[in-house]
């Protein structure tokens, strides 16, 4: 809300540029005239050449995140640049001259040899368009610079409507009274001015502070991803994005594990999305128990739609961009993932095992990586765990969530089986139903006129690590997000509090699925980071496996850990990422898998000390 809230001042400031001064004379001559010849040409033109100079600039952003990490510094020389300009008005009327001179000249075109008419007044919102644009030039690209840090999305139009609308505004008080207005702005442009410079000086001190890692969250405020700031609750009320599990469909008998209850009370409180998911998932178990029945009859799978276009993906890996005119004749299996979720690395042995046995036979598995925390757009991060997890089918990079809207997709992870013909034929959201999910992938390669298809299913008995199928039964704790935004059962006596570094201390003994910190952390929307060595996070859970999502220093320095489990080393149950003895090491932004018990599963305290400052920490999540 704040950054609207500055949008639309700054829109409104724009005004009073000195370089739009000279057509306003030209503007108010004009309130006088009937609105429909004369107000409404001037804001269509207006209007069109704000909006081309903005798309320009949208574009320009929007290349600016393909360049991912070179982008990134490439966006904070451009905001300098834009703070400077702020701060200095004659750098910016200097480099504005050109196209204000062509102002001048239609807006005198307009005014003296084109009369009264539609046509004139049209002109003159050319004119005005193009003084303005480039007079608000500097907080616009604030804007559009700070937005293409992460990517152009819902919030990032409605910081440009704001800052239109706060233009919009003030112009629409001018046209209404007219020169008494104009005479006021004249008098209050030095204040303008300043107010102009003080916003430079805060962005080049924000500048500053993210160049050097001493920010405290300003990236994280204006994130436009998963689940950060004003933006992800836009998202999340306009274009809902949710995992899906096992835990969150009812099992075979129909009883809800206690674990699988609480995580649902847990969302419910957070978000409200919690009740639309656990009715959507539970659409696929009728589903699937008529598939367990099957007898490729094509009336046993409904038409559920038609494969939408696969557009906006930021990069394709494995493969050239594909569309739904070039996958027609193929049977298809989307796959929406996303590499930190543990529920999408769980099923990836199956895709992938689809993937290898029926691509002669004429499937094409596609994987579409919809991030949900911030280092999960970096499209260099997402190619490390394509390569690392073995998978050699196609991935759209769907930073934009141009797919997943297509799909009108809620869940990670999301399967969709699509027929020869494009058609939607089939889905299922979360975890488990394998067998029944290969049938439908039988059924439509036989109705596609394939032969000799064979009736067996795959087994992943082999799988290790995090992709090794969950212990369903023994799960009693629910994933757990450590950022304020979502931050449930907190348990250290010191409160969470965000976007400041603050002291905190273990709970002595936390409850079943509490957490709490130890040390001087700084919790922020969607990831909590240590300032001082030493910190640790404590969880008491019950599940055979425990992960955590972590991430090395802002500036990829490795970080130490040592784990410990009822205070002593864990032993045999080390997860894949720790040795015996409890070390290990954080040196790159993923899942780490640091618990899996080889016992009997019992509630157990869980810690794990950071031995070098600046890890980041952001979710748990159990199996």
């Amino acid at each position: 809300m704040l950054l609207i809230l500055l949008s639309y001042l700054g829109g409104a400031l724009t005004i009073v540029s000195p370089c739009i001064l000279p057509v306003l004379p030209f503007v108010f001559a004009r309130t006088g005239q009937p609105f429909v010849r004369s107000g409404l040409p001037l804001l269509a033109g207006m209007a069109l050449t704000f909006a081309l100079v903005a798309t320009l600039a949208a574009v320009g952003g929007g290349w600016v995140v393909q360049a991912n990490q070179y982008g990134r510094w490439l966006a904070l020389v451009l905001m300098a640049f834009f703070a400077i300009t702020l701060l200095l008005p004659q750098l910016a009327d200097r480099l504005t001259k050109p196209l204000v001179a062509l102002g001048d000249k239609l807006s005198s075109k307009a005014a003296g040899g084109q009369g009264s008419g539609a046509g004139a007044s049209f002109v003159l919102g050319v004119a005005t368009g193009l003084l303005w644009a480039p007079c608000a030039g500097p907080v616009l690209g604030l804007v559009l610079t700070g937005a293409a840090l992460n990517g152009a999305s819902v919030g990032t139009t409605l910081l440009l409507l704001a800052y239109a609308a706060g233009a919009a505004t003030s112009l629409a008080l001018a046209l209404l009274v007219g020169g008494q207005v104009f005479s006021a702005m004249k008098r209050s442009l030095g204040a303008g001015e300043w107010l102009r410079r003080g916003l430079g000086a805060a962005m080049l001190a924000g500048v500053a502070a993210i160049a050097t890692g001493l920010d405290t969250g300003l990236l994280t405020q204006i994130s436009t991803v998963a689940t950060a700031g004003v933006e992800q609750k836009l998202i999340d009320t306009l274009a809902p994005r949710d995992k899906a599990s096992n835990e969150d469909m009812p099992p075979e008998g129909g009883a809800m594990m206690r674990s699988a209850a609480a995580a649902r009370s847990d969302e419910v409180a957070a978000g409200g999305t919690m009740m639309a998911r656990s009715a959507m998932a539970g659409e696929a178990g009728p589903a699937m128990r008529a598939m367990r029945a099957a007898t490729h009859g094509s009336d046993e799978l409904p038409v559920e739609g038609q494969l939408p276009p696969l557009n906006g993906a930021v990069e394709w890996l494995n493969a050239k961009p594909l569309t739904a005119a070039q996958l027609k004749g193929k049977v298809v299996v989307i796959d929406f993932w996303t590499y930190s979720c543990i529920n999408c690395l769980r099923s990836l042995p199956y895709t992938k095992a689809w993937a290898d046995k029926y691509r002669a036979q004429g499937l094409v598995v596609i994987g579409v990586h919809a991030p949900e925390f911030a280092f999960e757009r970096n499209v260099n991060n997402v190619r490390k765990a394509v390569k690392d997890l073995g998978i050699t089918f196609p991935v759209a990079i769907d930073n934009d969530y141009a797919i997943w809207r297509a799909f009108g997709n809620q869940y990670w992870p999301a399967h969709y089986f699509i027929d020869a013909q494009g058609r939607i034929r089939h889905h299922h959201f979360g975890e488990g139903d394998y067998a029944q999910s290969e049938q439908v992938i039988q059924q439509l390669l036989e109705e596609a006129g394939g032969r000799n298809v064979t009736n067996t299913v795959v087994s992943t008995e082999d799988a290790r690590g995090v992709q090794q199928q969950s212990d369903a039964g023994q799960v009693g704790s629910p994933e757990t997000y450590l950022g304020y935004e979502r931050a449930q059962n907190f348990a250290s006596p010191e409160q969470q509090a965000a976007n400041v570094a603050r002291q905190y201390t273990a709970p002595a003994k936390p409850g079943l699925n509490q957490w709490g910190l130890a040390g001087n952390w700084l919790a922020q929307a969607e990831q909590i980071t240590l300032n001082q060595a030493g910190g640790s996070i404590v969880y008491r859970f019950h599940a055979r496996d425990l992960h955590l999502v972590l991430g090395p220093t802002r500036d990829g320095k490795p970080v130490r850990f040592r784990v410990t489990i009822d205070g002593a080393a864990p032993g045999a149950s080390h997860g894949t990422d720790v040795k015996a003895d409890g070390s290990g090491v954080i040196d790159s932004q993923r899942l780490y898998q640091l618990v899996r018990q080889s016992g009997e599963v019992a509630d157990r305290t869980f810690s794990i000390e950071f031995l070098d400052p600046g890890v980041q920490a952001y979710a748990f999540t159990f199996g």
